[in-house]
């Protein structure tokens, strides 16, 4: 299997980790994917039209992800911050029992 197509195959497995938000899945994929672009520079390609394509499709799915993680971030912290205010408003109901 060529760079160009493990780009590829990895790019269709991170959509598919991130439509699971299989997070782990994600990371692995990840570090894969770094590898396969690293290669990919190294190996001299006459598909240049390709690699253009693979690496770009590539940005749009490292886009999307950080879209996902800013918004599990977020619902997150949301989340957090409910859970401290209702900490907070037990203490006071705590002290006036």
């Amino acid at each position: 299997m060529s760079a160009l197509q493990k780009i590829e195959a990895t790019r269709y497995a991170l959509v598919d980790a991130l439509a699971l938000q299989d997070w782990d899945a994600i990371g692995r994929l990840d570090l894969e994917c770094r590898a396969c672009v690293e290669s990919v520079l190294v190996e001299t390609s006459a598909d240049h039209a390709g690699l253009r394509e693979n690496l770009e499709a590539l940005m749009g799915v490292y886009r999307q992800l950080l879209s996902a993680t800013r918004q599990v971030r977020d619902d997150t912290a949301s989340e957090i911050r409910h859970v401290k205010q209702a900490s907070n408003a037990a203490k006071v109901y705590r002290l006036f029992r």
